[in-house]
């Protein structure tokens, strides 16, 4: 499938997921059937890459896979903590990919900005996160951190594809923007159209890790 028509269908199913929610249309059912085909178009996306990187492809498509199943827990009220742990796995997969590239947090300056950031959102949301979930949100903004701030060790010391290299580092920014917003949302204070901002930010990100994977080349095959 040419990766033009993946991220298209990709783009609606992402659509009729964000359009099933109340100050849209209301369809509880939209988001079941979509949520998870939009991030199964992304594990496609990533599938069809990465021929080259086969260690590197299998833990992008690890983390991409925990996701899928964050994704449907969190589709279940009691399902948060599930969703969160199998997302932690995946900043954990996520990470151990990019460091087969470049060494863990090379960039201290790509971390330090990333640490303020997550801690000072942590910080604000801090008295209104139930005390039974803390520790787990702390080892998950701890995870997201050292992820994003990985994506930006990358995308500045990319020599052989600047442009992957930036479209990962969008990535990570863009994933740090969307776990905020939903952790704003549901710990803080609700935001208009939260669902819009939250998902289209969430699915780009996983679109740009999964396209930091070097594109298939003739008379490679998957491993």
């Amino acid at each position: 499938m040419p990766p033009q028509t993946l991220a298209a269908l990709t783009a609606v199913a992402a659509l009729l997921a964000i359009a099933s929610a109340p100050w849209a249309l209301d369809a509880p059912w939209l988001n079941f059937a979509f949520k998870p085909l939009a991030t199964l178009l992304i594990i496609v996306h990533a599938w069809a890459r990465g021929s080259q990187q086969p260690l590197i492809r299998r833990w992008i498509l690890a983390g991409l896979a925990l996701s899928l199943a964050g994704d449907i827990a969190l589709m279940w009220p009691r399902g948060f903590l599930v969703g969160l742990i199998a997302f932690l796995l995946a900043h954990i997969s996520y990470i151990v990919a990019f460091t087969r590239e470049h060494r863990f947090l090379a960039q201290p300056v790509a971390l330090t900005t990333y640490a303020l950031v997550a801690s000072g959102v942590l910080a604000l949301l801090w008295p209104s996160i139930p005390a039974a979930l803390r520790v787990p949100v702390a080892c998950y903004v701890l995870a997201l951190t050292a992820m994003s701030a990985q994506t930006a060790v990358v995308g500045l010391t990319a020599r052989d594809d600047r442009a992957r290299g930036r479209v990962l580092m969008l990535g990570g920014a863009l994933f740090m923007t969307s776990d905020a917003l939903l952790a704003t949302n549901r710990f803080a204070l609700p935001l208009p159209a939260a669902t819009l901002w939250i998902l289209a930010t969430y699915w780009s990100a996983q679109w740009c890790i999964a396209s930091w994977l070097k594109p298939r080349t003739a008379g490679t095959r998957d491993r």
